[in-house]
Order: C-alpha cells, then sequence, then structure tokens
C-alpha cells in the first residue's frame, strides 16, 4: 500500500521556503537602507563566534572547531519558554523527530540519518539515557532550566567520548552555569490545550568568585489526543506534567582551585493511548530523569587538572506495563597541558551502566528480566588541538575496555586551512562505535527475544566543509559521509511473535547541509537545508531508505530586533517519511510556519509569546498503515505566553 499527495505540493512548499528565503534577503537590505544611522550598541547582539566546549572537552571557539556545531545559547532558548528539550533540537539543522502525540509522548530524534540511540547526549558532562530503551527522554527535560544546549555533528566525538557518539553529541548546561550577579525572577505562562508553566529562580553570586544557581519550575497541560480515530479511553486528552529542579554552584578556594556542584532534575506524569477501545483503565507513565555530578578543578597558565562524577538515573513506572530503572554513575579526570605550540588533553574515564526491571505484567512465559543487568567501561583517552592564523588541526584517540565486550578504539582527525580572513575550508576523518544496549542482550519478555551473539555497530566517517565567517554572517556548506557496519535494528520474529534485535550488514548515511545565519542591523535572517540518505547496502531491503529519516529538512527565518522588544517568523520543512522498511508506505511531508518575540515591558519585566503551526496544518511524524493502522496526532495551531519579573 502506497499513500501519496500530487508532487505539486511538494514543490509549492519549497517554493514557499525560497521564496521566504529572497524575502529575508530583501527586507534586510531595506531595513539596512533605512536604519543606517541607529546605534546598535543597546541592541541584543547575534553571537558569531561563540565558544563551545563538547567539540573538544576544552573552551574553543566555535570558528576554530574542525567538525560542524551548534550552539543554542540562553537567548535563543526564551523563544522555548513552556516548552521541552526536544522542541528545541527539532528546529536544528539536520534533525527530525517522531512523536507518539503532543508534549511528553514517547519520542525519537534523528540526527544526520542516526537514531537518538547512536547520539550521546550528557547533562553538564555527565551520560544521560535509558539502558533499556537506549534512548534519553529529552521530551522530558524543560526548556526553562536550561542554560545552553551545544551539538557536536558527526562521529569525532567517538575519540573523546566513546560509545554512542558515533551520529554527535549532545551536551545540555544547566541553568545558572553563568552567573554574573544577584538576581531572582519569576515567571508565569499560559497556553493552549490549558498549558500553565509557573516557576521560579535565585542567583548569587559575590565577589570572592562563589556563584549558586536554584531553580524550579511546574508544567502541565491538558494535551491533545495522541491517537486519531480512536474510541473509548483512548478518545481522551492524553495530559502532561512535570516539576523541575535545577542546581548549579562554584567556589573559588584559592586562586587557581576552585570546586562546583550540578543538578538537574524532573518528575513527571504522562497519559498516553494505549490501544484500548472500550473501558478500561487510562494509561498513564510515571517518569523521575535527571543528573547531578561535582568536580574539582586546579588551573594556572600552563596546566588545567580536572576531576569529577556524577550519576544519571531514568526511572520509568508505566501503570499499565513494566517498571524500569536505569542508573549511569562515572568518574572522569581530564588533563590540559597547554604546550609552547598548541595544547594537549589526557584523561581516563570509569563507567557503571546499570538498569532494573519490575515485572507489573507476568504472562505464561514467565516474568521479564534480564539475565546480565550492569556493565563497567573504563576508558583513556588523548588528545592534541592546534589553532593557528592559518589553520587549525584536531586529533584525538580513544581507548574503552568493555566488561562485556573486546575492546575498542577510536580515533579522529581534522584539518582547516584558512583560504581567506573569512574562509576556511577543512575536511575530517573520524571512527565511532556503538555497544548494543542491555535490552537488545538481555531482555526476556512477553514482546522481547534477548540475542546474545549481537555484535557492536562500527562506523567510518568522513566529513568536508567549507565556511565562510565575518562580522555579518556565518555561512557553512558540509558534505558528510558514514559507512555503518552491524547496525542494530528490532525485527519481528513470526516463529515466536516477538520482537529481536538483529544486526544489518552495511548501512551507508552521506549528504549534505547548508546553514547560513545573518544579522544586518536590527534584522537576522538565515536559512537551513540537509539532505540526508540513510540507505541499507544489504539483505532483503538494500537500496531502501532506513525508516523515519526525512531525506529533506529546511527551515527558514527572519528576525528585527530593537531596543524594546524582538520578533522572529519561521517556516520549518520535513519531507516525507519512509515508515517501513521496505518503503512500501510513507508519512506525508509537511510546513510549518511559527512566530515568537520578547516585548521588554521594561527593565525588569519581560512579555514572551510563541504561536506554532500558524496555518494549522494537520501533520503526524509516526503512522502506520493495513490492518493495525494507527496514525499519532501532532498539535494544530498553539500558542504559549508568559511573563517573567527579574529582581536585580
Amino acid at each position: 500500500m502506497s499513500v501519496s499527495r500530487a508532487s505539486s505540493r511538494t514543490y509549492l512548499r519549497l517554493s514557499i521556503l525560497s521564496a521566504l528565503g529572497l524575502l529575508a534577503v530583501n527586507t534586510a537590505m531595506a531595513a539596512t537602507s533605512e536604519n543606517t544611522s541607529i546605534d546598535d550598541s543597546n541592541l541584543p547582539q547575534v553571537e558569531l563566534d561563540e565558544i563551545i566546549v563538547t567539540a573538544t572537552r576544552t573552551p574553543t571557539k566555535v570558528s576554530n572547531v574542525i567538525a560542524q556545531t551548534r550552539v543554542v545559547n540562553s537567548k535563543e532558548l526564551k523563544r522555548y519558554q513552556g516548552q521541552t528539550v526536544m522542541e528545541v533540537l527539532r528546529r536544528q539543522p539536520g534533525f527530525s523527530i517522531k512523536q507518539d502525540g503532543g508534549m511528553g509522548q514517547s519520542s525519537n530524534f534523528y540526527l544526520r540519518g542516526y537514531d537518538s540511540k547512536r547520539v550521546l547526549v550528557l547533562i553538564d558532562g555527565v551520560r544521560y539515557g535509558s539502558m533499556s530503551s537506549g534512548q534519553p527522554a529529552l521530551s522530558l527535560l524543560p526548556a526553562d532550566q536550561i542554560d545552553r544546549i551545544e551539538i557536536l555533528y558527526g562521529a569525532s566525538g567517538s575519540s573523546i567520548y566513546g560509545s554512542d557518539a558515533m551520529g554527535g553529541v549532545i551536551q545540555v548546561f544547566t541553568k545558572g552555569s553563568n552567573v554574573e550577579q544577584t538576581n531572582f525572577s519569576v515567571t508565569a505562562g499560559v497556553g493552549s490545550n490549558d498549558h500553565y508553566v509557573y516557576g521560579a529562580a535565585a542567583q548569587f553570586a559575590n565577589e570572592a568568585g562563589a556563584k549558586l544557581s536554584l531553580s524550579a519550575n511546574r508544567n502541565q497541560t491538558k494535551g491533545i489526543t495522541a491517537l486519531e480515530n480512536r474510541s473509548g479511553n483512548d478518545k481522551d486528552d492524553d495530559g502532561f506534567e512535570s516539576n523541575n529542579f535545577a542546581l548549579n554552584t562554584s567556589i573559588s578556594l584559592t586562586d587557581t582551585i576552585t570546586i562546583g556542584a550540578t543538578g538537574l532534575f524532573s518528575k513527571s506524569n504522562t497519559e498516553f493511548d494505549n490501544y484500548s477501545f472500550g473501558p478500561g483503565q487510562n494509561a498513564e507513565v510515571d517518569q523521575e530523569n535527571g543528573a547531578v555530578s561535582a568536580f574539582s578543578q586546579y588551573e594556572n597558565d600552563k596546566i588545567t587538572v580536572q576531576l569529577s562524577t556524577g550519576q544519571s538515573s531514568d526511572k520509568v513506572d508505566n501503570k499499565v506495563g513494566d517498571e524500569f530503572e536505569t542508573k549511569q554513575k562515572q568518574a572522569n579526570l581530564l588533563s590540559i597541558y597547554r604546550l609552547p605550540t598548541g595544547q594537549l588533553q589526557a584523561g581516563a574515564e570509569w563507567l557503571k551502566q546499570e538498569v532494573d526491571v519490575n515485572d507489573n505484567t507476568p504472562s505464561n512465559n514467565g516474568n521479564d528480566s534480564y539475565k546480565i543487568n550492569d556493565r563497567t567501561i573504563k576508558s583513556g583517552f588523548l588528545g592534541y588541538q592546534l589553532n593557528k592564523e592559518a589553520y587549525d588541526l584536531q586529533a584525538n584517540v580513544r581507548f574503552d575496555d568493555n566488561s562485556q565486550f573486546d575492546s575498542e578504539s577510536t580515533y579522529s582527525l581534522g584539518y582547516a586551512v584558512k583560504l581567506a580572513p573569512s574562509l576556511r575550508l577543512g575536511t575530517s576523518f573520524a571512527t565511532g562505535y556503538r555497544a548494543p544496549s542491555l535490552n537488545d542482550l538481555y531482555i526476556e519478555s512477553a514482546y522481547y527475544v534477548p540475542n546474545e551473539n549481537l555484535k557492536v555497530e562500527e562506523s567510518k566517517n568522513l566529513e568536508v566543509f567549507i565556511e565562510s565567517n565575518n562580522a555579518l554572517q556565518t555561512t557553512r556548506l558540509t558534505g558528510f559521509y558514514s559507512r555503518v557496519k552491524n547496525l542494530i535494528s528490532n525485527e519481528y520474529d513470526p516463529s515466536t511473535f516477538k520482537y529481536q534485535a538483529t544486526n544489518i550488514d552495511q548501512a551507508e548515511l552521506s549528504g549534505y547541509s547548508l546553514t547560513s545565519d545573518w544579522q544586518i542591523s536590527n534584522v537576522l535572517f538565515g536559512s537551513q537545508y540537509t539532505y540526508t540518505n540513510a540507505e541499507e547496502l544489504s539483505g532483503a531491503n538494500k537500496g531502501k531508505q532506513l525508516v523515519y529519516r526525512p531525506e529533506h529538512t529546511g527551515l527558514v527565518y527572519i528576525g528585527y530586533q530593537a531596543a524594546e522588544f524582538d520578533i522572529r517568523t519561521e517556516a520549518e520543512y520535513v519531507g516525507r517519511t519512509y515508515n517501513v522498511s521496505d518503503n512500501s508506505t510513507f508519512i506525508d511531508d509537511y510546513t510549518l510556519f511559527n512566530i515568537s518575540g520578547n516585548y521588554y515591558v521594561s527593565p525588569n519585566l519581560t512579555w514572551t509569546s510563541r504561536i506554532n503551526n500558524i496555518t494549522n496544518v494537520d501533520y503526524s511524524t509516526n503512522e502506520s498503515f493495513g490492518q493495525y493502522a494507527s496514525r499519532y496526532n501532532q498539535d494544530g495551531t498553539n500558542f504559549f505566553t508568559s511573563l517573567t519579573y527579574n529582581w536585580y
């Protein structure tokens, strides 16, 4: 069965994106001619050369990093008040999502064709994610509790952070990581579907360098019905509520020694549809997620030594299913040596991953259980970084000793040369790997068969780019190519009527990404487009696209900034997406128009608003066809508005 629309509709949407891009340029030029006399010193500014830590483990200018990166700073995060990290990521270059309904529902994201199991997520340096599903629950983390998000694209993160970073690394930094002065704030917001948010934050700083940030908020919504065309309990709205807390503190004991701690915690309840067509108990899930860390650091002009320890947790209590609890405990030692030419990084890491299951649904086949429910990884890594006026160089190598598998070594090498003061050309090569999750290997349940013979996924990755960066704009064209061996996929086993994780011999993930961000006087505008070819190279589906990886994604935006307000409009495009492995059916493409802005009522009071899906497009990111057809809803036109008051 195939589902399609007239190709002219796709062309129309692409034309809309192109037209908006041209409109952005024309508007910017007009604004420049009309406002050349305006003093920009008091206006909010776009930072075109920010500092990023994730790409190298040490603060580095984005313009000196080899791999493609993205920084979502605190100013940009203001546009996502009341939303989650997943909503932020879906609008970044190369990302797409698959979500089973509205806010808080089960979701997955894809980055350059790699799903979230193969993109490492860190919270303040601590690994975050479920050891059962293998996925991080980013749809539960509130954007309001976050200071910034750093994104490292590609597999160079494998040689820095180890397993799970084949597709990239996302690092979330808790609110308060850059406290400059003592202040207090309260926020209250309201939106569509009985969406309410309220919270408070307090930040303290003194002349001795001590900093403390505490914040808490409540996020709740009646939600939308997750499944379309259902009856009974599945016809009602599926609500979401969460209580969220963040802590960030540091103290300078001497001129060279600093200690600190961070924490991010979320406790939530999500209602969902359980395919119940008649009377019965509403399905819901309670979850507790978060990460805590502590560190001590010694730094002088020659060396930096940091010792850190932390733990993340992911607890899922399915009221109509089983209860899973994941813990990842880790300790890191990082040393940075500033050499006469460049700098050397060396370190070691200890990581223990464990998962427990409480079987609430025993069957005739016995209790759900793990044959083995933990593992330990011991690692060492070495890196060298050189940033010169004419060129940039980065090299890394890492060794991981996994208690369940043979040891793995990964490496990366990147080089970029400046062809002109604002023009760079570069390339990098990296190897990556991912160890199967504990679910893949050892879970025995009513739905899954374990597979202890699974092989470790391995990849070889090449990236080339050309980049222009000056006071007005940053534009980058990046080509990427990955050959993945032993890609793991869940397959249905008709002999047992269960699913089992199996290895796909070969897969190819390739494409290119174009990003361009501009600021001319008061006007900001830009665009992003990513083409992804995610193709199986072996087996029955050789030559077919991997499921839920759209070939085309893009976004264009234009905004205006003044001393009293700022506003931004955007158009987000996601191309058609295959949803079965033989590519016989697909999900339709869609284009969403959104608008957001801030009005600075006074130096202390800010009014923030956002309207999503202005044209009320009916779209889905997850649907199936045939006998067991289901279509998960996404919200139509919806809004959120809030007021924030600050005391300084």
